[in-house]
């Protein structure tokens, strides 16, 4: 497991590559999909985090939400200051704050 530092970049280059990923979907406990981050240029830092956190944590629980929330650095502040403007970090707000966890699906291309 990494040890985040407070710049997105940095701890991006410290992550497991994302080769190979066609997208990741996240999975609600009831089984539907709540969300899909693709593997597409403005999406690729976050399909990145959260692949990592599968393999970190094996679910998106608080646990795995909180490292999540260290991992993206600064861009964390600034999606608390702007709700909904970093919808992939809002989620990990939301997950910490409800305790409610998903399964993230790590889908191959």
């Amino acid at each position: 497991m990494i040890e985040p530092g407070a710049d997105f970049k940095e701890n991006l280059g410290l992550l497991p590559a994302i080769d190979g990923v066609t997208r990741i979907e996240l999975v609600d406990g009831a089984g539907a999909v709540v969300a899909t981050i693709e593997n597409a240029p403005g999406k690729q830092g976050s399909l990145k985090v959260y692949q990592y956190l599968q393999q970190e944590f094996g679910a998106l629980n608080v646990a795995a939400a909180e490292h999540g929330l260290l991992v993206f650095g600064e861009h964390t502040e600034d999606a608390c200051n702007n709700p909904g403007a970093h919808p992939n970090i809002d989620r990990l707000i939301d997950v910490v704050s409800s305790g409610d966890a998903l399964t993230i699906n790590v889908i191959a291309a």
